[in-house]
């Protein structure tokens, strides 16, 4: 079953690697991306707890870069968050 809300979430942090000033902020980025790209197709969707340590792991990254990567983390947290909305718990 493929999840589109976490499909477009690894796209944006791919795109929001690319826009990174730094080859470690650009690592962190693409680790998100892939694990979302897994997440995306699993047999299982991701539980609220693993979801929250991705945001905030993205929220760091993006109050630490600024500019187009914290918008494009920005967008990538909004579509965790309708991901988050179809899943049964908290």
């Amino acid at each position: 079953m493929t999840r589109p809300e976490l499909e477009n979430t690894a796209a944006t942090l791919q795109d929001a690697a690319e826009s990174a000033s730094d080859d470690e902020t650009r690592d962190r980025l693409e680790n998100q991306a892939r694990q979302f790209e897994t997440l995306a197709e699993a047999d299982r969707g991701p539980d609220h707890g693993k979801l929250a340590r991705h945001e905030h792991v993205l929220s760091e990254i993006a109050d630490d870069e600024g500019g187009a990567v914290a918008n494009l983390v920005t967008e990538a947290l909004e579509s965790i968050s309708a991901y988050r909305e179809t899943v049964d718990g908290v």
